[in-house]
């Protein structure tokens, strides 16, 4: 409980009091206006106080989390990352990622304008009327 009495946290209690305090404000300024015949301000006399406790719900959820950080699960042990020799970035793992067959080994076509292209690649002043199996069909 002592780590919300901090100067950080006592700014957020003060911030969530005035927001919730200027929200219901301005919710019974509307409704007095909407009372006085703008029929308009029926809507933010509603808006104002649901915005006050969406406000108050995400400073209650705040206190939560800092009074009960979430607990590492016990099937992943929170590890140190690796870190390069002489360098203050962390390395973590590399991701890996599943690769299957190319469409290009079913599709004769495409295996076909895949070596077209590896062969621009490898001449890249030639036409195309240059490249070997080049047909006028």
């Amino acid at each position: 409980m002592k780590g919300l009495w901090t100067p950080a946290w006592i700014a957020r209690h003060v911030l969530a009091l005035l927001v919730v305090i200027g929200c219901l404000g301005l919710g019974w300024w509307q409704f007095s206006r909407a009372s006085g015949g703008n029929s308009l301000s029926w809507g933010y006399t509603f808006e104002w106080p649901v915005f006050a406790g969406f406000f108050a719900f995400l400073w209650w959820r705040e206190v939560q989390l800092a009074l009960k950080p979430p607990a590492t699960t016990p099937e992943e042990p929170e590890q140190e990352p690796e870190r390069l020799p002489g360098s203050p970035v962390s390395v973590g793992r590399p991701v890996r990622v599943a690769v299957r067959g190319s469409a290009a080994d079913d599709d004769p076509e495409l295996s076909a304008y895949n070596d077209y292209l590896s062969w621009l690649a490898e001449h890249p002043g030639a036409r195309p009327a240059d490249y070997p199996g080049y047909s006028t069909k």
